[in-house]
């Protein structure tokens, strides 16, 4: 009994001693010294890779494909001969155009000549009016003067009457102042008809004035109509002219084709819209990456800023940039809005084809000679935060201040954190300001407590879960790994 009363005290000794070890148990630090370097932010997309200026080269006119001149990656200049249509059609239409322009103009030339001569015809007319008119006012004064002699004829003769029978005067005077009223009557009826013939006459040269007139401006309208019709032939020739030229498809611009679409003997049609049938990349050493950045990252990204991208076809090399233009001009799959970003990239060595793809990098921000800490240092709790109390509140709390445990705490450039340092085997925490975040780091300053480069930072200990340290410690690895978006 004696002998188990000691194994039973000692086994009490051993269990209590174990568990006051276990309960001062200082845990294992996981650590990683702050830097002082180059912090680079940067926007991912995918984008594709074009020529600066493409040219589509098209027909205006229909028909066959007669010759071909160039084939792809054909350098060609302006004005340079790609292609023929067939133009045996144009040709055809373009002389007939211009035998019509050659007959109208011989029918104006004839026209004219009539409308010159109807015209001549018409002014000889209008004067033998105006002769006419002559005659009839000298008519008419003759008629007024034998009225007038005629007057003075008969009151001669009746004088010569009272006279005779108081036998002042002899019978012959009588007889011849009698024979002078008669002719003065015939005198007077004669210019009276002659007026009456004047007028008919006169109106019949205006009968013919007014025809010669009509027919002067039925010729003159008739040489106008014609000359109006010169005018549409020669549109038209000048139209068939221009199509028999279009039959020659040349180069607008210095380039390289890149596309051909067509073959000799295929018949292209103009009918409602242009087919394309040579594209042209004015300058391959020029190149733009059309690229698509999200709606979260598009508000840094500004005209003017470095771009870097790979292509699947040079896994080694980098390329880079300068981002030209941010079309506000929005694109959505999927719910999904991105906005094309133009990149435009020198291509001396011609490396890039149009259609590669691109994985670019913008450099939206950056920040020099920083103090540069991983993101598993601002994130990191130590153990005895989780012996948290409650306040009157009713928040959890702890001697490090708000944890992890009560509240998620996101990480970005413009906003207060904390990390701790190992400092004499035991966590100090460090308030700092969060300047920048890039990937797996973040550029920081001390808001009150002193930190440099050098200082162990804590990242993580041997009391989190499973698991938990080797992912921080393989975080740690990734942020001092050189990298672009990293501090250098």
């Amino acid at each position: 009994m004696l002998w188990i009363a000691i194994g039973l005290a000692l086994l009490v000794a051993v269990a209590g001693f174990a568990l006051r070890l276990r309960g001062v148990h200082k845990p294992i630090y996981v650590t990683t010294r702050a830097v002082r370097g180059d912090l680079l932010q940067t926007v991912t997309a995918e984008g594709t890779v074009n020529p600066q200026n493409l040219i589509l080269v098209g027909t205006q006119v229909s028909g066959t494909i007669a010759e071909l001149d160039v084939d792809y990656n054909s350098p060609v200049r302006p004005g340079q001969i790609m292609a023929k249509i067939d133009p045996t059609t144009f040709r055809d239409a373009l002389e007939g155009a211009r035998a019509s322009e050659t007959q109208t103009g011989r029918e104006y030339g004839a026209g004219v000549a009539s409308a010159q001569s109807s015209q001549a015809t018409a002014e000889a007319a209008r004067r033998n009016a105006a002769a006419a008119n002559a005659v009839l006012a000298s008519a008419i004064a003759q008629v007024g003067k034998a009225k007038a002699a005629f007057d003075l004829a008969q009151l001669t003769l009746g004088r010569d009457r009272t006279l005779l029978a108081r036998g002042y005067i002899a019978q012959n005077q009588a007889d011849a102042d009698a024979s002078n009223a008669v002719a003065a009557q015939a005198a007077y009826a004669a210019a009276t008809l002659a007026v009456e013939q004047a007028r008919a006459q006169l109106a019949a040269q205006n009968a013919i004035v007014v025809a010669d007139r009509a027919q002067s401006a039925s010729a003159s309208a008739s040489a106008s109509a014609t000359q109006a019709q010169i005018g549409v032939n020669r549109a038209t020739a000048d139209e068939a002219a221009y199509n028999l030229r279009q039959s020659v498809i040349t180069s607008p611009v210095a380039g390289t084709v890149i596309a051909r679409n067509i073959s000799i003997g295929q018949t292209v049609a103009a009918s409602f819209q242009t087919p394309t049938l040579f594209t042209i990349a004015q300058d391959l050493s020029k190149m733009e990456v059309d690229i698509s950045v999200g709606e979260p990252d598009i508000g840094g990204v500004r005209p003017g800023d470095v771009a870097d991208f790979t292509v699947l076809a040079y896994p080694n090399r980098t390329f880079h940039g300068i981002v030209y233009q941010v079309r506000r001009n929005p694109t959505t799959v999927n719910n999904v809005v991105t906005y094309d970003t133009v990149v435009y990239v020198e291509n001396r060595d011609n490396a890039l084809y149009p259609g590669m793809t691109a994985n670019a990098a913008v450099h939206v921000a950056k920040v020099t000679h920083a103090l540069v800490v991983p993101l598993a240092a601002l994130q990191y709790t130590p153990p005895q935060a989780a012996q948290s109390h409650r306040t009157a509140t009713g928040t959890p709390s702890s001697a490090w201040g708000m944890t992890a445990a009560s509240a998620t705490r996101t990480i970005v450039a413009g906003r207060n954190g904390r990390v701790f340092v190992l400092r004499d085997g035991a966590p100090l925490v460090v308030p700092v300001r969060i300047v920048l975040v890039s990937g797996s780091q973040a550029a920081v300053t001390p808001r009150t407590t002193p930190l440099g480069a050098g200082d162990a930072l804590i990242v993580a200990d041997d009391t989190v879960p499973a698991g938990a340290a080797e992912a921080a410690a393989a975080m740690v690895r990734s942020a001092t790994a050189p990298n672009r978006g990293g501090a250098r």
